[in-house]
C-alpha cells in the first residue's frame, strides 16, 4: 500500500509513553542549559543597529553587494534587493564614519546613491522582543479560552503544554545551532504553533468523536485508537509541507534560510508533540484535575 494512502496503525503511543517524555527532554534540556549560559544569538531585530539603503547606477549583484558588506562589518548582515538596484543593507550600529567606508566601498560596483541612513537603538529591539512576548501570550490565551468552548478545560490545557513543548524545541534548537534569532523566527514561531495546534486539535476531535461510538474502552486505550486512526493524515501532511520546505531551503536566498530552518524544525516538533505527547498529556493530566475525557469531574479509573 502506497506510504500517502489511508493506513491503520497499531502504535502504543500510550505505553511507551515515557519513551516520548524523554525524547522531548533530550531536544529541549541541552538547549535550555546553554541559553542559560550565553543566551540566544539575537539578530539585528533585537540588538539594534544600522540601516542603510541605497540604490546603484547600474546593475548591481545581490551576492557582490553581500560580500562587500560582509567584508567590512564584523556582524552577519542582512542585505536584501526590493527594486532594481535597490538594496537595504541592516548591520551592527555603525559610526558616521563607518557608514561612509561602506558606502564607499560599494562604490566599486558603480555610482551610489544613499537614499536612506539611520539607526536603530536597542530600545526599539527590546520593545520588538517586548511585543514578540506580548503576541505568544496573547495567542496562548485566546487558545486556551476557545479551545476550553470548544472542548473541555483539559484538552486545552493539554494543548497549550504540547504548545510550549514546540517552542522550547524551537528555541533550543537555535541556541544549540547558533542561528540569528530575528524578527523571521518570531513569524516562524507562530506559524509553527498555528499547525501545531491545528494538528492537536485533529486528534482531540477523533479522541472526543469515539467516545461516542467507543465509550466502554479504557481511557488510555481510547487515546491510543485515536492517535492511530489521525496518524496517517497526519504524517501526510506534514511530509507535503517539509517538501516544500526543503525545496526552499535547499534553493531559496540567504536571507531566508534562517526563516525555513525554523519552520522545518518547528513543524517536526509540532508532528511530534501532537502525536506522541498531546494524548499521554490528556490522560496524565485530566487524572490530575480529576477529569474523565468528557470533561466531568471525577476520579481517573487505571
Amino acid at each position: 500500500m502506497s506510504m500517502f494512502s489511508y493506513k491503520e496503525f497499531h502504535f502504543d503511543f500510550v505505553g511507551k509513553k515515557k519513551i516520548w517524555y524523554i525524547i522531548a527532554l533530550l531536544f529541549i534540556v541541552p538547549g535550555l542549559v546553554l541559553m542559560a549560559f550565553s543566551g540566544l544569538n539575537l539578530g539585528l531585530d533585537f540588538t539594534g543597529g544600522s540601516i542603510l539603503e541605497v540604490t546603484f547606477d547600474t546593475d548591481a549583484d545581490l551576492a557582490d553587494v553581500r560580500a562587500i558588506v560582509t567584508e567590512n562589518v564584523s556582524h552577519n548582515p542582512a542585505v536584501n534587493e526590493s527594486d532594481d538596484n535597490h538594496f537595504t543593507i541592516r548591520t551592527e550600529e555603525l559610526e558616521e564614519e563607518d557608514s561612509q567606508a561602506l558606502v564607499d566601498a560599494l562604490s566599486a560596483l558603480g555610482e551610489v546613491t544613499v537614499q536612506r541612513s539611520d539607526r536603530i537603538g536597542p530600545v526599539i529591539g527590546q520593545e520588538l522582543l517586548r511585543n514578540a512576548q506580548l503576541a505568544l501570550l496573547i495567542a496562548g490565551a485566546l487558545m486556551l479560552l476557545y479551545i476550553t468552548i470548544r472542548f473541555k478545560f483539559n484538552y486545552a490545557l493539554t494543548a497549550i503544554m504540547a504548545l510550549g513543548h514546540d517552542i522550547l524545541v524551537l528555541l533550543s534548537m537555535f541556541a544549540i545551532l547558533r542561528v540569528e534569532v530575528d524578527s523571521a523566527f518570531i513569524a516562524a514561531l507562530l506559524t509553527t504553533i498555528g499547525y501545531s495546534i491545528n494538528n492537536t486539535i485533529v486528534v482531540y476531535d477523533r479522541i472526543r468523536e469515539n467516545q461516542t461510538y467507543k465509550g466502554r474502552m479504557e481511557p488510555a486505550a481510547l487515546v491510543n485508537n485515536s492517535i492511530n486512526e489521525t496518524l496517517t493524515r497526519s504524517i501526510n501532511t506534514t511530509i507535503a509541507v517539509l517538501i516544500l520546505l526543503f525545496a526552499l531551503f535547499i534553493l531559496g536566498g540567504d536571507t531566508t534560510k534562517n526563516f525555513v530552518l525554523a519552520m522545518i524544525i518547528g513543524l517536526c516538533a509540532g508532528f511530534f508533540s501532537s502525536c506522541f505527547l498531546a494524548g499521554n498529556l490528556l490522560l496524565e493530566v485530566s487524572k490530575w484535575i480529576r477529569m474523565d475525557l468528557a470533561g466531568n469531574r471525577k476520579r481517573i479509573q487505571k
